[in-house]
């Protein structure tokens, strides 16, 4: 809850700036991979597994700075983190130009830039109550989606001019300036850290969220949730280059407005996370999770099936697929702090992100497996490639409403949202 005389909203729209800028990094990558593939001499496996190195990087440090956030408090976690988030951003954009470097270098970004998210979702916490905590996560992780679409806004108009590493060097200067943005909105908010007892610390913190079952179930949701959002984050700019070229278009610019194209939907997905957050305060925490989920299921299993479709049609579908898919995002986060007890919610978060990015990890270098094995013998079709990958998405995160049914089915469950579950 709040201590300092900031007003409440002063407050959310500066943490919320500072993760928007945060993001521009998270991106950089995805924008560019079309032509990366060509410059570094990449197959499709090999271009998903640097995304796949972020998304490591980015597990490890959610993993680390939830406990350190417990500890040493999230304020303190968050700004410290916000600096080597940017120094990690200015390494990738000024010496990634090649498969093995882009891999190292992309893999260390994202393990600096995990405390942007869960001591933010820890500060966040703190500051609201219940009732109002899922409006205001909704805000927070729309921010994230505001940032992904800006960075590939600007990645869109720099690279047909600059290239690749002109969009890296301009979208690296986003989050030393969330950095900025984070003192400055933070100079007056208490670092809190949680009286603990010694039996919930370290593994036994971890032992007691795996213990919890109602936790454990949102977690699981999250997982499947997680493996699909990722895929779609990283290989959505490729697939509309891929779809312009099919139809024609030059590969450079295809790049450039697939990376264009994609922004527009993130920016649209921004009223997913706001709504999605503020409809689980009102109808419920998992009724708001399944409708996002079902939706952007129905999405996975026919998305990648369209690409010989027109593309203002491709780039509605792509907008109502990044709606429903982020849409549960915050509702996850929300749902997780009223089932743990505060004082090992970081660990809940360290758990939760291990478990979430693990499956983040792996899909998007699956999807590039998929694309691979299709456009090889016997069957060598450029939209079965993509038609199977997202499919192979879609597969993964059907789990994700039935962990949720079995979540709601709990007596815990009357513990969100006032009782609505």
């Amino acid at each position: 809850m709040k201590t300092d005389i900031q007003s409440d909203s002063a407050w959310l729209t500066g943490i919320c700036l500072s993760r928007c800028f945060f993001a521009f990094i998270f991106t950089t990558y995805s924008a560019a991979l079309p032509l990366l593939k060509t410059d570094w001499d990449m197959s499709a496996s090999q271009a998903g597994l640097i995304q796949s190195a972020w998304h490591a990087g980015y597990l490890i440090s959610l993993f680390t700075v939830g406990f350190i956030a417990d500890r040493r408090g999230a304020k303190k976690t968050f700004l410290i983190g916000s600096v080597l988030a940017g120094l990690s951003a200015l390494m990738f954009a000024f010496f990634a130009d090649g498969f093995v470097s882009g891999l190292l270098l992309y893999g260390f970004t994202g393990l600096c830039s995990g405390s942007s998210y869960t001591p933010g979702l820890t500060l966040v916490a703190e500051r609201f109550a219940p009732l109002e905590r899922g409006r205001a996560m909704g805000w927070f992780l729309a921010a994230a989606s505001l940032g992904y679409g800006a960075s590939l806004l600007l990645s869109g108009i720099l690279m047909p001019h600059a290239g690749w590493q002109g969009s890296f060097v301009a979208t690296a200067c986003g989050p030393i300036v969330a950095s900025l943005i984070s003192f400055w909105t933070l100079r007056a908010t208490p670092n809190v850290v949680h009286p603990r007892g010694s039996e919930l610390t370290g593994i036994l913190a971890l032992r007691a969220v795996w213990k919890n079952k109602p936790a454990m179930l949102l977690i699981w949701a999250y997982v499947f949730h997680a493996w699909e959002l990722l895929g779609l984050w990283a290989w959505l700019p490729a697939y509309f280059a891929a779809s312009m070229v099919q139809k024609g278009g030059l590969t450079m610019q295809a790049a450039g407005f697939g990376a264009l194209f994609t922004a527009l939907t993130y920016i649209t997905s921004m009223s997913g996370s706001i709504y999605g957050g503020a409809l689980s305060d009102r109808w419920g925490r998992t009724r708001a999770i399944l409708w996002g989920a079902c939706l952007s299921l129905l999405c996975s299993f026919t998305f990648g099936w369209m690409m010989a479709l027109p593309l203002w049609l491709l780039v509605t579908v792509a907008a109502i697929y990044n709606v429903s898919a982020i849409a549960d995002s915050s509702v996850y986060s929300t749902a997780l702090t009223e089932l743990v007890p505060p004082h090992y919610l970081g660990a809940a978060y360290a758990l939760r992100s291990l478990l979430g990015f693990g499956g983040g990890i792996i899909s998007p270098w699956v999807f590039g497996l998929v694309i691979d094995w299709a456009r090889g013998e016997p069957l060598r079709s450029e939209t079965m490639a993509w038609g199977l990958a997202w499919t192979a998405l879609g597969i993964g995160a059907a789990f994700g409403p039935l962990m949720t049914l079995m979540l709601r089915a709990t007596p815990e469950a009357k513990k969100m949202a006032g009782g609505k579950r």
